[in-house]
């Protein structure tokens, strides 16, 4: 067992990723934590960049953290070395869906991760267009685009990214992997529909730009010099564009398609390494990291939707955007990413593949 060397507390290691904003919240918690429990010291490994790689490395080196920040798209290659967990009520079922392998659950979860359309207000009125109605559908949404699509302004964002092309085949009733994860679905007719649609906003009608339009510069970027009139994007862009936009903006659910407004739901959370030799004083520091105190630190900050549903109120603050609600009935609708052991493989092979329908 891991002792500090001065003072003979329990040392657990715990290793998360997060910009500057989330680390200035989780010290302060984990400081607070150690007050609370006199006998651990919590040793932080922050790792910014390359963080699953070296998490890898940390399990194969038998070096691994006893707490460990983790994301449902990489779940399933870690479940054997994790800990089986238990969570209360208080958490999205969608969100514990997310976190689980083979119907148990491997990490508590922080927070749920979907997709919005934020949009620019001054834009929609210089152009004297109805602002997103709450059930519009793909006409609907192609419609508002093509009339934002003037004097140097692009209607809706675009990214090669699979995030943000999933909501276009989900609401097609396709996706990339069947929800039993036995087969790719992404050529299948449903999937190809929501493909075509998206590919076709770029080449076809132009709405979106091209990549040599957009140049080196991101969509959240082209947002902020309203260039881009809607973009198709998750919570964690709010913190930055509540500071820098210099204009009016809300956001709206994602357009129906044949199945209805579907776009993926991720999750991130704690989780506790099977390898742990301080399995009690880490699972505190899960229960801790995961208390409703600690989520209204992190859901204060404007960085993310909180997994936890009785701290909705503190989400809904008096701060842009003034729809903040849309975030958390999307959760009702959304569906957890279907993901597989070797879901990144299976990207890469899609991402050489759709570039030239991208482009």
């Amino acid at each position: 067992m891991l002792r500090h060397p001065v003072d003979n507390r329990e040392v657990v290691k715990f290793a998360s990723w997060g910009s500057k904003t989330e680390t200035a919240i989780i010290k302060p918690i984990l400081s607070d934590f150690e007050k609370q429990n006199p006998d651990v010291k919590v040793e932080f490994m922050h790792i910014p960049q390359n963080y699953f790689q070296k998490i890898h490395l940390l399990f194969a080196s038998n070096t691994a953290p006893d707490v460990i920040f983790i994301n449902n798209h990489y779940l399933p290659l870690y479940a054997n070395l994790l800990e089986p967990l238990q969570a209360d009520l208080n958490f999205y079922p969608k969100a514990l869906e997310a976190l689980s392998w083979n119907n148990t659950l491997y990490a508590v979860p922080r927070d749920v991760s979907n997709l919005v359309i934020f949009y620019n207000k001054d834009l929609f009125d210089r152009y004297k267009v109805p602002y997103p109605k709450s059930n519009w559908n793909m006409q609907d949404f192609l419609s508002t685009a093509q009339k934002l699509t003037r004097d140097g302004v692009f209607g809706i964002s675009f990214d090669e990214d699979a995030l943000f092309y999933l909501p276009y085949l989900m609401s097609e009733g396709g996706g990339i992997l069947s929800d039993d994860l036995s087969r790719i679905i992404v050529e299948e007719p449903k999937s190809m529909k929501g493909l075509k649609f998206y590919a076709d906003l770029r080449k076809k009608y132009h709405v979106a730009p091209r990549r040599e339009e957009s140049a080196s510069a991101t969509m959240a970027q082209l947002f902020l010099q309203q260039r881009l009139a809607m973009q198709l994007s998750g919570r964690w862009l709010v913190p930055k564009y509540r500071e820098d936009a210099q204009f009016d903006w809300d956001v709206a659910p994602f357009p129906r398609g044949s199945a209805g407004s579907i776009v993926p739901l991720d999750a991130s959370g704690w989780a506790i390494a099977k390898s742990s030799k301080h399995k009690i004083s880490a699972r505190k520091l899960v229960d801790y990291l995961s208390s409703k105190e600690s989520s209204i630190k992190f859901t204060e900050s404007g960085l993310i939707v909180p997994a936890r549903r009785d701290v909705r109120t503190y989400f809904l603050d008096n701060q842009k955007p003034k729809n903040a609600k849309v975030f958390l009935d999307v959760i009702e609708t959304s569906k957890p990413t279907p993901v597989s052991v070797d879901y990144k493989e299976i990207m890469d092979n899609l991402n050489g593949k759709f570039e030239k329908l991208f482009n």
